[in-house]
């Protein structure tokens, strides 16, 4: 047993709360068994880092709505296809006789709009400050190579003001392990304001399980006090990817975002700027969220009011198989990673 297993195994102070908010966290926690290395005063709870699990039902819907349209085609990750809107999800839109295609690159998207100029091709932007780098870099292509039959459908979103929503309306939060990813592109300067706003600390941690128990580790040892923690500085500086940050900053612009389960949060998202409206296949006003499945408690499972175990639906009739809520259909969900796992720990 190492010395940081051995502290936090016979930690014999306050309870803590501690949330992950990164979808890869969440799955490294489950799958590496990491809390029961952990006692029971020291709780792990899953926050909004996966973006297929935040994405609401109104998204969903504009995007099975206009993959009928016979001169659109909708393209996106596997993830995002089987995730219900108010009534069906892009692959039952599919079944349906609409145009949906599948692709694990963003630029795959290019080729197929070169190739068949007759169609729109229209991509299911979603994600968090990791992926919008990935959008520009679509635009940036496309304006170069003059193809004008491309659009996205955006529903992207910005961690800092998510977790600044949960700390202010859910609460009970003592230290955040703050997503690796996102540091990379934003630095981790970026969480600071929130460490000292709520004399909590955040700790940047890499993927792999000593990564993580190390930074479970520092934010106890901090507890009750601010401070950012930089645990991944091979791939984290505190100032970010200045680069990619130019290239969001030149497309996009901040505006209010809905969340499901959190509803419309002031500039937590980014839109395309209007001088490249000309690429947005209508992403605006998208923020009803209403489930197919009413008992369905994704919303409160993505702010840690619930876990998934504590949701009635959780392995009787909700499984990867079957998914009844976003959260067990995306790779990155809580109630999945729960599920494959067989974590049962609340």
């Amino acid at each position: 047993m190492t010395d940081i297993q051995s502290y936090l195994k016979h930690y014999d102070g306050p309870p803590l709360r501690l949330m992950e908010v990164c979808g890869t966290h969440t799955a490294q926690i489950s799958r590496c068994g990491i809390v029961s290395l952990l006692p029971p005063s020291i709780h792990m709870i899953s926050g909004p880092g996966c973006p297929v699990c935040v994405t609401v039902t109104a998204y969903i819907d504009r995007l099975t709505a206009l993959c009928i349209e016979p001169e659109n085609v909708v393209v996106s990750f596997g993830d995002m296809l089987r995730v219900k809107g108010s009534r069906k999800s892009l692959n039952d839109a599919k079944a349906e006789g609409g145009h949906v295609r599948m692709v694990y690159s963003p630029q795959d998207t290019l080729k197929m709009a070169a190739d068949d100029p007759k169609h729109t091709y229209i991509f299911a932007a979603v994600g968090f400050e990791t992926t919008a780098p990935v959008y520009t870099m679509l635009l940036e292509e496309a304006e170069q190579a003059g193809i004008t039959n491309v659009k996205l459908l955006t529903s992207l979103k910005t961690m800092p003001p998510v977790i600044d929503w949960i700390c202010a309306n859910q609460g009970g939060v003592d230290g955040f392990i703050a997503p690796g990813h996102v540091s990379v592109i934003t630095g981790s300067r970026i969480f600071a304001p929130l460490s000292e706003k709520y004399k909590i600390p955040f700790a940047v941690a890499g993927f792999q399980g000593p990564e993580i128990l190390a930074a479970i580790y520092a934010l106890v040892k901090r507890r009750g006090k601010a401070g950012v923690l930089n645990l991944y500085p091979s791939a984290v500086s505190e100032q970010g990817n200045l680069s990619a940050q130019r290239m969001v900053e030149k497309y996009f612009v901040p505006c209010d975002a809905a969340w499901r389960g959190m509803g419309v949060i002031p500039d937590s998202g980014i839109r395309l700027r209007d001088e490249y409206a000309r690429y947005d296949a209508g992403s605006e006003g998208l923020t009803e969220d209403c489930g197919a499945n009413a008992r369905c408690q994704c919303a409160k499972v993505l702010t840690g009011a619930l876990s998934p175990v504590e949701c009635p639906l959780f392995g009787t009739c909700c499984s990867p198989e079957a998914p009844q809520g976003a959260c067990m259909v995306s790779m990155e969900g809580s109630c999945y990673n729960y599920y494959i796992n067989a974590r049962k720990t609340k």
